[in-house]
């Protein structure tokens, strides 16, 4: 097993790709959330549209995610 990293933590190359890739991981983030609502929600009746609404939507941001990363584009950053 090789180890490049030392105890000081991730380097400043390390910490840029993972924000460039951050609106991916936070897309994917919110699939998994929507996913774990609709497993939920067959305990209390079944999923509603609005839980597969939600689940379509956060697909759709994976998509357009993985695909401003792969051309290189940044989608704007969302404020919470």
């Amino acid at each position: 097993m090789i180890d490049n990293h030392d105890d000081q933590g991730p380097s400043a190359v390390d910490l840029a790709a993972i924000e460039q890739e951050w609106p991916l991981i936070a897309a994917e983030l919110d699939v998994l959330d929507a996913e774990i609502t609709l497993l939920y929600a067959e305990d209390h009746g079944g999923p509603t549209v609005l839980d597969w609404r939600r689940l379509r939507r956060a697909e759709s941001r994976v998509t357009r995610a993985a695909a401003d990363l792969a051309t290189g584009t940044t989608a704007p950053r969302r404020v919470a």
